[in-house]
């Protein structure tokens, strides 16, 4: 969908066909081995092996796109989606012709704790945006998104909130090179904690896609860790990238990704820092934190049903780690999944 806005609409068809084409290699390939491991070790039953093949289709991941989650149907289910709980309901399909034993071999899977959806928190504002791509790249609308940026947290302060989220780069500008910008979040921060997105341009001119926490008339610096492949980053060789960065992105270098995930303090509460993309990634979930504040751009692709993919990914994880999410969303409502 991202296409469009750099001009590329047409090719939006052939990128649906050519990640079809790279799944259904995965799919043949692993079922190919599965197959011939049957006859060479003269397993009596297939079944067995391509439950394993299958299984193992959620830990691939192409050039690191990882949102291929077969057990994330069982989301909104009584069937848990934990590996141990998604290999039993493979080997009772397995069983399926032996009704009494799979049903029995089910009941090993059922999780009833679900995740549930709430739009508010008493003491924490989880703003929702809707600006366009083009708006909030439009240097002549940037200034009232600012203003609007800051009319809004002085509302929040006037409810007396402790906390106000902002979707990714709501500011789309360089905030760690904007004296102005810096200045009149710090003075907001005295008053209420600020969590917003925005761009970090570092020393050697390589750009950044970050969260800002303001604090206390502090700032801290929360880079994002996994890229959007093609989005943010080219996956490809380096000769390759160029040119399909110099194709499609009119040249733009990619961004930087950050080694380490980043873990901040506001009051007595720590979040895990997550960014559109890379909430969705297990790398994200490492040490399973307890609070996790993610924000997102999604009107690169809207209208499509990425938003309803993210948050079925996002319960996914939520359910499997047992991490309470903010979601800030520009393009989408935002939610708390707890």
């Amino acid at each position: 969908m991202s296409f469009r806005d750099y001009g590329f609409a047409w090719a939006t068809p052939i990128g649906v066909i050519i990640i079809a084409l790279i799944y259904s290699f995965i799919f043949w390939i692993v079922i190919y081995i599965s197959n011939f491991l049957t006859i060479k070790l003269k397993i009596p039953n297939k079944i067995y092996l391509n439950i394993l093949a299958i299984f193992s289709l959620t830990y691939i991941h192409p050039f690191g796109f990882d949102w291929f989650k077969i057990e994330a149907i069982f989301v909104d289910s009584y069937i848990g989606i934990k590996p141990y709980q998604f290999i039993i309901v493979l080997i009772s399909l397995g069983l399926i012709e032996y009704k009494k034993y799979y049903i029995l071999l089910l009941i090993l899977a059922l999780d009833l704790n679900s995740s549930s959806i709430t739009f508010q928190d008493k003491s924490i504002d989880l703003i929702s945006t809707n600006i366009s791509i083009k708006d909030k790249w439009n240097e002549a609308k940037m200034g009232n998104v600012i203003k609007d940026t800051f009319k809004t947290i002085q509302t929040s302060i006037d409810k007396n909130s402790s906390l106000i989220i902002f979707p990714e780069s709501i500011i789309p500008k360089f905030i760690n090179k904007n004296e102005y910008i810096k200045y009149r979040l710090k003075e907001y921060s005295n008053h209420i904690s600020i969590v917003i997105g925005g761009l970090y341009l570092d020393d050697d001119g390589t750009p950044r896609n970050s969260t800002y926490i303001f604090t206390k008339n502090s700032i801290e610096v929360a880079n994002k860790v996994v890229l959007v492949p093609f989005g943010e980053a080219n996956p490809l060789p380096k000769f390759l990238s160029d040119i399909v960065n110099r194709i499609f992105y009119d040249g733009a270098v990619d961004y930087k990704a950050s080694k380490f995930v980043y873990d901040y303090k506001i009051g007595d509460r720590t979040y895990r820092n997550a960014i559109c993309f890379e909430a969705t990634s297990d790398k994200l979930y490492e040490n399973s934190p307890k609070y996790m504040i993610a924000i997102s751009n999604l009107n690169w692709f809207t209208p499509s049903t990425q938003p309803t993919l993210q948050k079925l990914l996002l319960k996914y994880y939520h359910q499997r780690y047992g991490t309470i999410i903010y979601h800030s969303i520009n393009g989408s409502r935002s939610y708390i999944i707890k």
